[in-house]
């Protein structure tokens, strides 16, 4: 695919995904819904890239929607831009490859959506998160998916009730974001971040990613049936047994991602 207003580029095997719509404040419209589609998957078949973060250029994050696309339209646009929107939200978390947000400037509406939907967030201290939708006379109700189960009802609730745009310290504070750091840092901090889940085995943190997602929502004791199975199997994979062994003998381990 012609990529437009997405970049995708890689060092080692840290991967950057990068919303590049600067003039419309990388705005989700459905044109740039539809790449980030095809690049997760593109992605997803890539052996070489162990973790994603996900950035925007220019001075913020992102908006959220194209509200452009949001007045004075059909029923089957609304549902066409809504539908392809969460189908990406759920992609992130099918992706064997964690997904850090890489966040400054501002997250609204759908971009508070795409940091709560990704695995994990490293924000820039004078970032500011909201949900206003409610201000418009449209609920954040798709934001609230990930919202709520990022940081709990009762603060995503306040969130969503008053439009109230939240600090990065707050957000920290809710459980939004993993890390606040300062503007010539935020980059660095990703970075890093990235690289050191990046030592671990790809297949390790493909079966882990997806444990996690299925149990995470279930009562404890369907939890720890899934959880018990996936280890037991996890047990009999070569980078276990090479992962083991390593420890064992006091040496990095070999990973061959089998």
């Amino acid at each position: 695919m012609n990529y437009k207003l997405i970049e995708f580029e890689k060092a080692n095997a840290v991967g950057t995904l990068t919303l590049n719509n600067p003039e419309k404040r990388n705005a989700l419209s459905l044109a740039m819904l539809n790449e980030l589609h095809c690049m997760l998957d593109e992605i997803k078949k890539r052996s070489d890239v162990k973790v994603v973060i996900v950035r925007g250029a220019g001075k913020i994050f992102s908006s959220g929607h194209d509200l452009t696309e949001m007045i004075g339209h059909g029923l089957k646009d609304y549902q066409e831009v809504f539908d392809i929107c969460s189908a990406f939200m759920l992609k992130i978390q099918d992706m064997q490859q964690p997904f850090i947000a890489q966040v400054h400037g501002i997250a609204t509406a759908a971009g508070c959506q795409l940091v709560a939907a990704c695995d994990l967030a490293v924000a820039e201290e004078g970032t500011l998160f909201g949900t206003p939708g409610v201000r418009l006379g449209i609920f954040c109700t798709t934001p609230a998916i990930p919202l709520v189960r990022a940081i709990g009802r009762k603060r995503a609730l306040e969130m969503l009730f008053t439009g109230r745009m939240i600090s990065a310290k707050e957000a920290e504070q809710f459980g939004l974001v993993n890390k606040v750091v300062s503007m010539d840092r935020l980059g660095e901090e990703a970075k890093a971040m990235a690289e050191k889940i990046a030592e671990a085995s790809a297949l390790t943190l493909k079966i882990g990613k997806s444990a996690f997602y299925a149990q995470v929502n279930l009562s404890d004791a369907h939890a720890y049936n899934i959880g018990n199975e996936v280890m037991v199997s996890n047990l009999f994979a070569d980078d276990a047994k090479e992962g083991i062994r390593a420890f064992l003998e006091k040496r990095k381990p070999l990973w061959t991602g089998k």
